[in-house]
């Protein structure tokens, strides 16, 4: 049932999104989770306890973090498919809310339409919203960078990881995973504050991310053969050999593979917080003097490889289901 509810929940987010009504109304699971990690990291990360203290809480408070949404979700989901007439409706509603299919097409395709429109500033603002590091930085070309890198990424954390985990674990796996990598998004960064409290938090989405950032470049590169002005076989290039060079040990390879899709180089260094993040590039040779047509041709190949992922989670439930 959990393949059957990942699937239903992908066709259904892909056409209405979290509509803006809801979001004002109760809040949307990342903010709820937000506001657990907020608690947890203002009530046991103390600057005065040694690192090894502040470790050890950080990993109590990863396991709260997880296992509450956890719980919750399967306590839900078995009230709804046992006791609930029609529950798994409910369910599927309910699962949509840990994807991001349409925002993020909508919030990248605003940074195209912005620079297009607007010029550089109001690019960089539109970009800003998307990305972590310095707007006021990036010339045209780095704003339609920064807007692939985070298209060809949170199609990985935002999309295909929340819908493996809800085919894995239903409304549980998939309340898990959004928690722990909003978890990560907090407090996982290397600051004086976080880096020993967050680092169980850090480590653990690494690995959470594991088979969601292999499948999603390999949905890139199968999305490239059917995308014209696109190279499928440079994309596979680029992720044997760039994808492990990355200091993340997962958002190199849908990186790589967009990069590599598109004949660009991504990645490479950055600035956040005025300080220099010295990165590999992905698609190592290719061009860094990208534009809005670019930022397009992005979005059309993951659209292409979202309809695959939906695929993909479509054929495995007639499987499952026939089986």
């Amino acid at each position: 049932m959990s393949v059957l509810i990942a699937f239903l929940s992908l066709v259904v987010e892909f056409a209405l999104g979290y509509p803006d009504w809801l979001f004002r109304a109760i809040g949307h699971p990342v903010t709820w989770f937000g506001r657990l990690i907020s608690f947890l990291d203002l009530s046991l990360n103390r600057a005065t306890d040694p690192d090894a203290l502040r470790r050890q809480r950080g990993v109590q408070a990863l396991l709260v973090i997880v296992l509450v949404p956890a719980v919750t979700g399967l306590c839900v989901q078995l009230v709804l498919l046992w006791f609930v007439p029609l529950g798994w409706i409910i369910a599927v509603l309910l699962a949509t809310s840990l994807l991001s299919q349409k925002s993020l097409y909508e919030h990248v395709e605003a940074v195209a339409d912005a620079l297009d429109s607007g010029g550089l500033d109001i690019g960089r603002a539109a970009v800003s919203r998307i990305v972590g590091r310095d707007p006021e930085t990036l010339d045209r070309a780095g704003v339609c960078r920064a807007a692939i890198e985070s298209l060809a990424e949170n199609f990985s954390d935002g999309i295909v990881a929340p819908a493996f985990w809800i085919g894995v674990g239903g409304l549980a796996g998939g309340a898990a995973y959004k928690a722990a990598n909003t978890a990560d998004s907090m407090i996982g960064h290397r600051t004086p504050r976080h880096e020993a409290f967050g680092w169980a938090a850090a480590r653990f989405d690494d690995w959470i991310n594991l088979p969601a950032s292999r499948l999603t470049a390999l949905l890139i590169v199968l999305a490239a053969f059917l995308v014209k002005g696109t190279d499928p076989s440079n994309a596979w290039q680029a992720v044997r050999r760039d994808a492990k060079k990355h200091r993340s040990p997962n958002a190199g390879w849908p990186e790589a593979a967009m990069a590599g899709a598109l004949g660009l180089a991504l990645a490479g260094p950055r600035s956040y917080g005025g300080v220099v993040v010295d990165d590999i590039f992905m698609g190592e040779g290719g061009r860094r003097e990208a534009d809005s047509l670019d930022i397009r041709r992005a979005l059309t190949l993951y659209r292409v490889a979202d309809y695959l992922l939906i695929g993909l989670f479509g054929l495995v439930s007639v499987v499952v289901f026939v089986v």
